[in-house]
């Protein structure tokens, strides 16, 4: 059975002491977000005057606004191995919005992301804000959205982006779409494939973080605040893979699709409790 063909769980009923926990966590993580946000703005028209299309300070604030709302929300984090200080990209699993929290916190990158998000509310304008990538896919402007990535890798950008093109309940990797790698595939440059290993807490669904199918955003967000205990999430970074050794893209899918993977299986890597 695949992650598609599990059905997504029905929103739970929640009691007052659900409600009560899901909004003692969501106050103050609001409160950190436009805080990060207000300061972002207030100092990008700073920063690019001092250094155009460079963003050497304002992605300090959101990893540390997205450390900060993990704490808040008491889902642990831990790292295994450790981000490449030249990769131009990390290409991750993706399991739920909380991935955006998770990656962000190890670094300081940019994520790129189809351009239909720029208009969704709220989430649009945080990721505007954090100077998100967005692409069309649309295969009348392949060469544009090829030639923006590789802009914001010769700004220096370390890139992040999700190679299966949708999220899942984190059981699973599903197959890396080739085409996302054309921007990288034959270069002078590396990427790094990162497995993100959510734990959940004893007595819950093994699915509790993963959001997927038709399942809502805003009951998803409700249902993960309201949990009485939560898990860990564990990043592990593998070694960078070397892009012009491999310049057919579907090579490199297949490669970093196999990594991230088996990355999901647990170990005996050593981790880092944050």
């Amino acid at each position: 059975m695949t992650w598609s063909e599990v059905p997504a769980p029905a929103p739970a009923e929640l009691g007052a002491r659900d409600w009560l926990r899901a909004a003692r966590r969501a106050v103050p993580m609001a409160v950190l977000v436009a805080g990060g946000l207000a300061l972002t703005l207030a100092l990008r028209p700073v920063e690019r005057a001092v250094h155009g299309a460079r963003r050497p300070w304002t992605p300090h604030v959101t990893r540390a606004v997205c450390r900060g709302a993990l704490r808040l929300m008491g889902l642990g984090r831990e790292v295994a191995g450790k981000p490449s200080r030249d990769a131009a990209a990390w290409v991750s699993n993706h399991v739920s919005w909380l991935d955006i929290f998770a990656l962000n916190a190890n670094g300081c990158v940019t994520f790129l992301s189809k351009a239909e998000v720029a208009r969704w509310p709220g989430i649009g304008l945080l990721a505007r804000a954090t100077g998100t990538l967005f692409v069309t896919r649309d295969p009348r402007r392949a060469a544009q959205d090829v030639a923006a990535v590789r802009d914001r890798i010769a700004l220096g950008q370390t890139l992040v982006f999700f190679p299966e093109g949708t999220s899942t309940d984190g059981a699973q990797v599903l197959a890396f779409k080739p085409t996302l790698f054309a921007p990288f595939a034959g270069q002078a440059l590396t990427v790094q494939p990162v497995t993100l290993r959510y734990e959940v807490p004893g007595g819950a669904s093994d699915r509790v973080y993963g959001w997927w199918g038709d399942m809502a955003f805003g009951p998803h967000l409700l249902r993960t605040l309201a949990l009485k205990r939560h898990g860990r999430v564990t990043t592990i970074f593998h070694p960078a893979v070397a892009m012009q050794d491999s310049p057919d893209r579907k090579t490199v899918a297949r490669a970093l699709e196999a990594q991230v993977r088996a990355g999901l299986a647990p170990s005996g890597e050593e981790r880092v409790k944050l």
